[in-house]
């Protein structure tokens, strides 16, 4: 089951935040497919023969507003993925909000990472298999 199908992200300044989102979606091995002054996208579109795919958004919004509580957590196929998300994040204008490491509570292989991007939006890499 794949339950999102795609989000959006919304900042004040785009131009802010760009260099951050180029890097841990590089990182994840999603490519920018869509950029202009209002938005960036990336991932994979679904289309009417393949619904596998998710999309992100990172919307210009004069109204964006961090929350705390609110996050959005990507698949790493890796642990070493979910590594390389936190340090580009890290490189680039983010903030440390969890390192990488073993999250045991959530289940024994539950490797992940926490990042505020430059606006403070929570961000999260997470690798469910074992090393």
């Amino acid at each position: 089951m794949f339950l999102l199908d795609h989000v959006s992200i919304t900042v004040k300044n785009l131009g802010h935040c760009k260099a951050f989102y180029d890097a841990i979606m590089k990182a994840l091995g999603a490519e920018r497919i869509y950029d202009n002054e209002e938005a960036i996208g990336f991932g994979v579109r679904c289309s009417a023969g393949d619904e596998t795919h998710t999309y992100l958004t990172v919307l210009s919004s004069s109204g964006a507003t961090g929350d705390p509580r609110r996050h959005w957590c990507f698949k790493a196929m890796s642990r070493e993925t979910v590594r390389a998300f936190h340090a580009a994040g890290m490189a680039h204008g983010g903030e440390d909000d969890g390192a990488p490491g073993l999250r045991p509570h959530y289940h024994e292989y539950y490797f992940g990472a926490f990042l505020l991007d430059p606006e403070g939006n929570r961000v999260e890499a997470v690798c469910h298999r074992a090393e």
